[in-house]
């Protein structure tokens, strides 16, 4: 069975707005790296739309740097799935718009042949650590205090608490911390 793997940037009191953390070209390695271990991308609408066209159109600009065209390559070819109530249509060929219920689309994606899934954002993965169905949790830590903002799992509602085992840590030159959990 394939992986589900939450993945997410924080800044170091748990706010997970993507503008108020690093985008380093050492950070960008790092989830070019981690984008290497999946075959598939889960996003909701919000994330997509700030995931799309942002990377395929810097994968093509000349002034992007070598870690944007890489990462941004490595980002645009990867199928996605989108799960959304409001979006009739995706802006790439690589995406496939889903208004199916959650639970069982990714319990049926997870039993697809291939490697690990891979979500980012905030609502779709609180949602799917709410119905018990994400394996991994990578989350990058910041070396900032922003005081306020949306915090990560501010809104989940667990039956119980979840309980992860850390399996790596990796600090960054950048001062970062990349912590990689699993149930």
């Amino acid at each position: 069975m394939r992986k589900l793997i939450f993945a997410i940037n924080v800044t170091l009191d748990g706010c997970c707005d993507h503008t108020k953390s690093s985008g380093s070209e050492e950070m960008l390695q790092h989830y070019k790296q981690l984008l290497q271990e999946v075959d598939l991308l889960v996003y909701g609408r919000k994330t997509y739309q700030l995931m799309v066209p942002y990377w395929p159109d810097a994968a093509k600009d000349p002034s992007s740097s070598k870690g944007e065209k890489e990462f941004a390559q490595t980002f645009d070819s990867i199928p996605k799935v989108v799960f959304s109530r409001s979006l009739a249509s995706a802006e790439d060929n690589n995406t496939r718009i889903t208004h199916a219920d959650l639970r069982g689309e990714i319990l049926k994606l997870k039993q697809e042949p291939g490697k690990s899934i891979l979500t980012g954002g905030v609502s779709l993965p609180s949602q799917l650590v709410e119905l018990g169905l994400v394996d991994e949790v990578r989350v990058v830590v910041g070396p900032v205090v922003v005081g306020k903002g949306r915090r990560l799992f501010e809104d989940v509602s667990l039956q119980g608490k979840l309980q992860l085992k850390l399996v790596d840590s990796k600090i960054l030159k950048s001062g970062c911390v990349a912590l990689h959990y699993s149930k």
